[in-house]
Parts: structure tokens; C-alpha cells; sequence
């Protein structure tokens, strides 16, 4: 059975760091791809960034430079590094497995987790 558990949302003001945490169990963690995706509420999912099996990496326009995504296949654990954190950045993170690495098809994840909420005060 596949499970993916996120951790480390909070709230932190405007400028802030936070680093999520996505420990993987059940599924071969090194295919296809992996990545994060969040929601604000009245809004739709949206892809922040992913992590190919090949290493490779991409990243939403409106993240690119303050955000990094990395893999420790060792520990299972999938991270988003999320630096110069802004208002507009307050969603409920979701980490997604088995998919094409199409920041605009979260469809295409077969699994995801429960969520973890990230809240940034101005």
C-alpha cells in the first residue's frame, strides 16, 4: 500500500523559510515522478515543482529562485525547500507520486498525501 506523509507546514511571516518533508513507503521510489502541488482555498491545484527519476527538475513560474525541490532516495523523502516565502505562497501542500512530471496535469499523479498547511502573514 502506497502512503505518502507530508510535514513541516506553518505559519511564518512574510520572508520566512519553511522545508516539507514527504516520507514515500509503498510505491517504487525512484520511478516516474514525484512532486509538490498546493491549493488555496477558492482557487484550483496548481503545480509548484517536480523531481524526475532522472534527477531532473522543474518549477512554477511564480517559485523559480526562492523554491528547491530534492529527493533522498536513502530515506524516501521527497523536500521542498521554500525560501523568501510571500502571502500569495498560503496553500495547503500536497505531495504527489507516480506521475509525467506535468506541472499542469496533477491528474496524471496516482497517489498523493494528506496535505500540509502553509500559512504566510504579511
Amino acid at each position: 500500500q502506497v502512503q505518502l506523509v507530508e510535514s513541516g507546514g506553518d505559519s511564518v511571516q512574510a520572508g520566512g523559510s519553511l522545508r516539507l518533508s514527504c516520507a514515500a513507503s509503498g510505491l517504487t521510489y525512484s520511478s516516474r515522478c514525484m512532486g509538490w502541488f498546493r491549493q488555496a482555498p477558492g482557487k484550483e491545484r496548481e503545480g509548484v515543482a517536480t523531481f524526475d527519476s532522472d534527477g531532473s527538475t522543474s518549477y512554477a513560474d511564480s517559485v523559480k529562485g526562492r523554491f528547491t525541490i530534492s529527493k533522498d532516495n536513502a530515506k524516501n523523502t521527497l523536500y521542498l525547500q521554500m525560501n523568501s516565502l510571500k502571502p500569495e505562497d498560503t496553500a495547503m501542500y500536497y505531495c504527489a507520486a507516480d506521475g509525467g512530471c506535468d506541472l499542469s496535469d496533477y491528474d496524471d499523479f496516482n497517489y498523493w498525501g494528506q496535505g500540509t498547511q502553509v500559512t504566510v502573514s504579511s
